[in-house]
């Protein structure tokens, strides 16, 4: 399986860290996140070093529908309820910020970035989306309800984000890339107190941000308990219509879609690790009854981190360690949230004071319920006596027989069939024979 995204575009190369550095700051995870902080302060002319344990965007980023928008689910009326009129402008006003900000970025790049109205729908609750709208209409955003989707799709009622966009997410970063110091096959497996140790050279710095998508920090921050990792499954399609919009359906499971140049991508979730093959039934069924005509390009499946309540975890790794940021929990919204953690964390390491910072504080109270469920959920997957186990905390590893992977279901970490890893937060092989 292979996105879309790494079909027309040639990555540069990028050398392996074959001895001892220092920099003011070490940003470790080469993807849309990484490279966005890395842009950020180096455009504010803070001396970086980038580590990429791989290649640089050919992780989560190039699995990526790539919709930069503020409209995160049914989400801003929830947080008003739950958190307060003040937690959900400051969440809104980072997200606006963002895709603002990444339209700035991306001026003059050749990235195919468009201006679309991202539009998010219900088949069955209409008062709920008419809340929503009128709950970000009160925040100062003028969102508008409606009920009419292209692709003959049934519903009750649709929210519209005006003045979002879509683009095409590796010719964006490898642009950016092609202006920072990074170290690629140079995974960290050893981050001790201001060091990054990996296999063959060190990296000191004044201040560390993991952007690494699941951050592998141990207990520091008890990210294993705060994370909860699901999958998307995607398809492109050609012979089809083409859209004026981004549109999500407000669902776990539900669909989403938006076009680029003469292709359409659908795509469905999110799901826990397995369950892959459904969802592209689920899709190609879509497909049969809405674009009868269209032909199938190409499909692949991403992964995301989510948090228990709905906001990213954008800081301070913990109190205890002042000098170690992190990124994480993007909620499926990878895009505007890159970008916001981007400034975010370019404010924090330059010392500057960023009202919005406490929305996303890794430290902030979680709520209960969802913490012990997540926490039921991965121990679970630590009582079967079988093998092989996860290198990161010792779970059972599943067999993923659509993409011939080890997937552990505690936290995401993903092996080879030969036992080496694909993706964190394990940093070591496991043993699978």
């Amino acid at each position: 399986m292979e996105s879309i995204w790494t079909r027309d575009v040639k990555p540069a190369v990028y050398p392996k860290l074959m001895n001892d550095l220092t920099a003011d700051t070490l940003i470790i995870g080469g993807g849309m996140a990484g490279i966005l902080c890395a842009h950020e302060l180096t455009c504010a002319g803070v001396d970086c070093v980038l580590l990429e344990a791989d290649r640089v965007g050919r992780g989560i980023t190039s699995g990526t529908t790539a919709v930069i928008s503020a409209q995160h689910s049914v989400l801003y009326s929830d947080l008003i309820r739950r958190f307060g009129r003040e937690t959900a402008k400051g969440y809104l006003d980072a997200n606006l910020q963002a895709v603002k900000r990444l339209s700035e970025v991306a001026w003059g790049i050749d990235c195919d970035f468009e201006m679309r109205p991202s539009v998010l729908y219900a088949w069955k609750d209409a008062d709920k989306m008419r809340r929503e709208a009128a709950a970000v209409i009160d925040l100062g955003f003028p969102a508008r309800f409606t009920d009419r989707l292209p692709l003959g799709i049934r519903s009750a009622g649709a929210v519209v984000f005006p003045d979002m966009a879509q683009f095409h997410p590796l010719k964006l970063l490898y642009a950016l890339a092609a202006k920072l110091r990074i170290y690629e096959k140079s995974a960290v497996l050893k981050l001790e107190s201001h060091t990054a140790r990996t296999e063959a050279g060190s990296v000191t710095a004044k201040n560390i941000i993991i952007a690494s998508h699941f951050p592998f920090t141990g207990l520091r921050g008890m990210y294993f308990m705060k994370l909860r990792q699901k999958r998307e499954s995607v398809m492109v399609v050609e012979n089809a219509p083409k859209l004026d919009c981004t549109l999500s359906e407000d669902a776990e499971k539900g669909f989403f879609f938006r076009s680029y140049r003469d292709k359409l991508i659908v795509g469905c979730g999110c799901h826990d690790l397995g369950s892959e093959e459904e969802d592209f039934a689920r899709i190609r069924l879509f497909l049969k009854e809405h674009v009868p005509e269209a032909r199938e390009v190409c499909r692949w499946v991403n992964q995301d981190c989510f948090t228990l309540d709905g906001a990213p975890y954008i800081g301070r790794c913990s109190p205890a360690t002042p000098h170690l940021f992190v990124a994480t929990g993007f909620n499926a919204w990878g895009m505007s949230t890159s970008m916001a953690a981007a400034t975010l964390l370019r404010d924090a390491i330059l010392g500057r004071e960023n009202k919005l910072a406490p929305v996303f504080d890794p430290a902030r109270p979680m709520p209960a319920g969802p913490l012990w469920e997540n926490t039921a959920h991965s121990a679970a997957s630590l009582l079967p006596p079988t093998l092989p186990r996860c290198t990161h905390m010792g779970c059972a590893l599943k067999h993923n027989d659509t993409e011939h992977t080890w997937d552990c279901p505690c936290h995401g970490s993903r092996f080879a069939e030969d036992g080496t890893v694909i993706t964190g937060p394990a940093v070591k092989k496991a043993h699978v024979n």
